[in-house]
């Protein structure tokens, strides 16, 4: 019963840093901007993350440098897709590109680094339940502050006027226009909060999920996160669950390795990629439900004068 314990422990542990970036992938595409260039802005912010903590010993600031590496990309993204009108597509693809050639050239000096002895972190009493504390209570903070967040994200977009704004220009960009709304102004600091948080996520995997620094850590993690959005429908509590979902996946492919299960250790690591292309097959059967809680202006670019 121990093994399965850690298992879920392993699970939300996974499963945060694929919610932290469909997170921040979500308020883009709320936005109406689809940026997919998360995997190189989650390995940027790794890098920087990373060599952050090596040199100043605090994970906190290591944070910060993620989330502002994530944000400076994607500020120059934003630039390039709001402002000056290139290709969402082309444009996050280049990114991606470049993240990966960048922080690999960056890294090359950080491989052989080690950070600082690890922190444990629990929550006094309740760690000590059986089986329950070892798996809900031992975690990172930033596991219990992705789930905060849902919430707060919830209220923001249904419940807040800026939440609802950030919506009508993923709607309707024409009528938030006409009411007054600086709609590329919007659109560029939703982009540049969801490069933060992709950002974060990518912090979070070199500093805490797997406190190291190896070229293409990230392995396709921005890609499930981008996936992610559109397996939960642009709903913040679906993100949470679908990220928890891939990241049992990610996690089973080890215990089961460790139950002796003899099978491939080429198909155990390739579940979870299976398991995106699978989902996102049975969702694209229903393209008409898909349209219906998309954002209407996804990916489309905006011009003013127009």
């Amino acid at each position: 019963m121990e093994s399965y314990a850690l298992l879920v422990a392993a699970t939300l542990n996974a499963g945060t840093v694929l919610a932290i970036a469909a997170l921040g992938l979500l308020i883009n595409e709320r936005a109406g901007v689809v940026n997919l260039g998360a995997e190189g802005m989650m390995l940027c912010a790794a890098i920087a993350g990373f060599a952050t903590v090596v040199h100043t010993g605090s994970d906190w600031l290591g944070f910060l440098a993620g989330m502002g590496a994530g944000a400076v990309l994607a500020a120059v993204f934003g630039v390039l897709v709001i402002y000056l009108s290139t290709n969402q597509y082309a444009t996050g693809l280049a990114l991606s590109l470049f993240g990966v050639g960048f922080s690999a050239f960056v890294g090359i000096g950080y491989v052989q680094e080690k950070l600082p002895q690890r922190p444990s972190f629990e929550i006094p009493f309740l760690a000590d339940i059986p089986l329950v504390g070892s798996a809900f209570f031992k975690q990172h903070p930033l596991v219990y502050g992705v789930i905060a967040f849902v919430f707060g994200l919830m209220w923001f977009f249904y419940k807040t006027r800026t939440g609802l704004v950030l919506r009508s220009v993923g709607e309707s960009p024409e009528s938030a226009h006409a009411l007054g709304y600086s709609v590329r102004r919007i659109r560029f600091y939703a982009v540049v909060a969801g490069g933060a948080l992709c950002g974060l996520s990518g912090a979070y995997i070199s500093i805490a999920y797997t406190p190291l620094w190896v070229e293409g850590m990230v392995a396709g993690k921005g890609w499930i996160a981008l996936a992610l959005t559109t397996f939960a429908t642009w709903r913040p509590a679906r993100i949470l669950l679908g990220a928890y979902l891939f990241g049992g996946v990610t996690m089973l492919q080890f215990h089961l390795q460790g139950l002796g299960v003899q099978i491939p250790s080429q198909w155990l690591t390739a579940l979870p990629y299976i398991a995106t292309i699978v989902v996102l097959a049975l969702i694209s059967r229903n393209p008409a439900w898909i349209r219906i809680n998309m954002p209407a202006s996804l990916g489309k670019p905006f011009h003013p004068g127009s």
